[in-house]
Formats: structure tokens, sequence, C-alpha cells
């Protein structure tokens, strides 16, 4: 143990959670303070109808950074976590009828486009999902599972020669455009479109470089025994293996600090506690006002028009008929382009709402255990980032819902208002939920080529503290954020070494050695 060194993170997040397992690791007495009354933050489970629903992120990617993070703290990722690969990633539904799966099996999903449009669009997907895999692997080392780079820095990491690696990134084509290279089928290029909404952001501002989330599903989705409400349990249990102390319902009113850092953190109840160093899991835009003013940590709060999307969500259980559910299903509007344009231009709901659901007593193939009478599932409706100056009242709450399963009906999926129970969280809600944010729930959008360099590393200008989560680097999901946490425990390692008087001051910006 470090005596020397007591690191306090603020927020039990997957970041928090990840940041703290690394920082124990290392051999730092940890802290793990939480305003909620369990760990995962956007990872979180509700009850309804007397049965617990994940009410989040509903799936596992990149399984690679938690096995890492497993590793680093002496633990076997599959022997804590029971996961299962999904072979058939999503089924996806219009209002005419019209259903496709995709697999991530890249030959199983060509031929199934074949069959769905033509073998123009199949060929057209193959070198979509080439284009994919070969910007994963070029940002993978360079950005992704790095400290955060500038535009510079990431082009030397890339190597200033390798030009024809730098434009396949297409930094400066929209997600959109880049598509209709490749698909002329518009419900294809609606369909892989909305992989920019898994940062929270629209296909028709997010830059190409958003296709490589493609390559991450067809590198792996996995379902987890105990959704991923679980994931955050086990991650909690592997923590406090590590000597972590949980503190739950302590809500941070402040980080406080001196000339020459942070000193600790004081509570809303009026408790102090002392810290060498601080790890803020949470959204960047709370930072000012737990550090005494915009600016002194030397991070911005993300202004309302930057913000990610927001969602409307529905936790339920209910029976279902009609259109064969897998765990995960999509049912597309007939009009993207006015449905994002009501999302980020009028900032209004779209009148025909894209609905996510995930049916979480399914397995990928659609088969529901024996006895399952009522399914457990969430709906998730993109919205506006305003929950800050707007609140949803009851009627309006309900006005989403019905909208929701008008369109699920007219997809050809029926849910059984008897008997049905649930409970909705709003962007005003999820602003409750994550202060600061208005509801964004992936920090700041990446509209632009330049959104993604905005976020911030893990350093801030005040010395002992640094950032986690989904609003930093390297971005939102719960993988990126898990790595965030990494990068931070990372820096502060490297941080403290550097204060030794024979070792060298780390640079930020290095490459990742985690």
């Amino acid at each position: 143990m470090r005596p020397d060194e007591n690191v306090i993170v603020v927020g039990a997040g997957a970041g928090g959670l990840a940041a703290a397992i690394c920082a124990a690791s290392s051999g730092f007495a940890v802290t793990v303070v939480e305003r909620g009354h369990a760990p995962g933050g956007k990872m979180r489970q509700l009850r309804v109808g007397g049965r617990p629903v994940d009410a989040g992120p509903t799936v596992l990617t990149m399984r690679w950074v938690f096995e890492r993070l497993f590793a680093m703290a002496g633990a076997d990722l599959s022997q804590r976590i029971a996961l299962r690969p999904a072979g058939l990633i999503a089924r996806h539904g219009w209002r005419d009828g019209a259903r496709l799966d995709l697999f991530s099996s890249v030959d199983e999903s060509a031929r199934a486009i074949a069959e769905f449009s033509n073998r123009e669009n199949a060929e057209g997907y193959r070198r979509f999902a080439a284009r994919s895999a070969a910007m994963f692997s070029t940002l993978r080392p360079s950005y992704i599972d790095a400290q955060r780079p500038g535009p510079i820095t990431l082009m030397r990491r890339i190597g200033l020669l390798n030009i024809g690696e730098q434009m396949a990134l297409k930094p400066l084509s929209t997600m959109w455009a880049a598509l209709g290279e490749c698909f002329s089928d518009p419900r294809l290029r609606q369909l892989f479109g909305r992989y920019a909404t898994y940062c929270g952001s629209s296909p028709f501002l997010a830059p190409a470089t958003l296709m490589l989330v493609a390559h991450v599903e067809q590198d792996g989705v996995w379902l987890a025994e105990g959704g991923m409400h679980g994931v955050a349990r086990a991650m909690e249990h592997l923590a406090r293996g590590l000597g972590v102390t949980f503190r739950y319902g302590a809500d941070v009113a402040a980080i406080e600090a001196d000339a020459h850092g942070v000193t600790g953190i004081r509570l809303s109840d009026g408790e102090r506690l002392q810290a060498d160093r601080i790890i803020h899991n949470g959204d960047i835009s709370a930072l000012a006002a737990l550090t005494g003013g915009s600016g002194k940590a030397g991070v911005e709060p993300t202004r309302r028009g930057e913000r990610s999307l927001s969602a409307v969500t529905f936790a339920l259980t209910a029976r279902t008929s009609g259109f064969p559910l897998t765990h995960h299903s999509v049912f597309f509007s007939d009009d993207y382009a006015s449905e994002f344009d009501a999302l980020t231009r009028r900032r209004s709901m779209p009148a025909v709402p894209t609905t996510y659901v995930c049916a979480q007593d399914r397995d990928d193939l659609g088969h529901l255990p024996a006895g399952v009478d009522r399914e457990r599932m969430l709906f998730i409706l993109n919205a506006p980032a305003d929950g800050d100056t707007r609140t949803f009242s009851t009627k309006e709450t309900g006005e989403c819902l019905t909208q929701a399963l008008t369109h699920l009906s007219a997809c050809g999926l029926t849910v059984d208002p008897a008997g049905m129970d649930f409970t909705a969280t709003t962007p005003d809600r999820f602003h409750r939920l994550f202060p600061a944010t208005g509801g964004a729930l992936y920090g700041r959008a990446t509209h632009g080529w330049t959104a993604s360099f905005r976020r911030p590393g893990a350093r801030t200008r005040i010395p002992g503290l640094y950032l986690a989560g989904g609003s930093a680097h390297p971005g939102p999901g719960v993988p990126m954020a898990t790595l965030s946490g990494m990068l931070a425990a990372e820096s502060l390692a490297e941080d403290h070494a550097s204060m030794r008087p024979s070792r060298r001051t780390a640079i930020s910006g290095g490459m990742s050695t985690a």
C-alpha cells in the first residue's frame, strides 16, 4: 500500500469503478464516494412489476477492455462475469413490414442484406465493414487506447507519412455522406447511420470516422448474465477485494484545493474527507460548481447546443405479440432527416420516433425462457438534452409512450397495455440523476471533425485532480468510459512516480501502457 497517497474517486460509474480498481491495484488507498445507492452510474437498474430491469446500457462490447482491467487486479473476467456471445446483433424493422437481421459475421450479414435489398448493397456492406475495421485498427492504439492527443499528435502517432491511413479516417466527411458511397438503399443508410447515436450524435452532423462503431460490434457483442448492472456489481466486488472502500448516499458539494493541488472533498452534509489525489467520474459540466468557478480546472462546461442527445426511456414489463423480438430490436421511422432535424435544430421530440427495444428475457435469437409471461423490456427514444430548461409533464411522458407504441404497432409489434407496468425516465430526470448535463447522456456531441479533440484528457489544471467518464477522453459508452478510468489511474500513478527525485516527469499525451 501507499499510505502517503490517499485517493478519492467521485462517482461509481464505469469510469470510477475502473479507476478505483486500477489505483488500488497499484497500491493506493482508495475510497469511492457515490451520491446514489448502488454502483454503475448509467448502468442502473429499476424494479418494474416486481422485477429488475436494466435501464441504461444494454450490451457489452470491446471485451478486451474488461479482460485487461480484471487481469490488472489478478482476476479472470470469465470467472467473474458470465458472458454469452451474440451471433445475431440486432433485428431491424420498418413500417412497411421490411425486416433485416445483422450478425457478428460479415458474411452472414452480407447474405441477409442481399436478400433484403440487392447484391450491389451487399457488396457495399463489405466495403463498409472493411473501412470500419481499418478505422478501428488505426485509432485503437493512437487514440482510443491512449492518452488524449491533439490533431497533430494523432497524426504523429499514426505516422506523418501515412497519408493514406489519415485520409481513410474521413474526418471531413459526414457519416451520412460516407454511407452514401456504400449504400444506395436509403434504409441501409439509415440503419448504419444509427451508429452515430451510440455517441449521442446525429449521422447528418457526425464525422464519418464514427463508422468504426460497426467494427466494434462485429468484433463481439456479449450478453451478460444479470444484465449490465450485473457487470457494475462485479466491478464493485473486484474493487472491494482490493481494499477499496465505498460510501453510497454521499453527495459531493465541493472539490477542495490549495495552491499546491487538491486537499479533499466536502460533502453536502458538511463532512470533509482528506485526499491527496481525486478522480472525478462525472460529467465535465459539473466541475465548475465543484471546483469553485469555471475554468479553474481548465475544463469548460459543455454548451447547450453542443450537448449530446438525451433520451426518453421506458423500463417496462408487458406481454407482446406479432413482430419476433430478439434481445436487441430497432424500429425505424420513415423519415430520418426529419427526425434528426427535430432533435438537433428544433429541439423537440419527433412525431414518429425511431425506437430501440431491449427484450431482456430473450436471447439473441429471440427465445424466451419457459414460464415468462410478461417480459422485461427497455424502450429508448432519442430526445434533446434540455432537461435543465424543460420538464416533461405526466401527460407529455404518456404521449411519448403512446407515440412509441403506435410506431411499434405500425412495424408489426403489439405491446398489450393490459397489465403493463412501466417507469419512465425523461431528460429532466436524467439531469437530476447526472447534474449539470441537461440530461445529455454522452457528454459533448461528436459533431464536426474537432469534436473528439475537445473532450478533456485525464489531467486537469488543478494538480492531483483527474477526470474519468463518458464526457472525457476517449468518449462515451461503457467500454470507453472504462478505458477513461484506466487512463486516469495511469496518469495518477505516473504523476506520483514523477515526484520521486530520481524519476523524470511524466508527459501528458504519452501512449497508454495499461
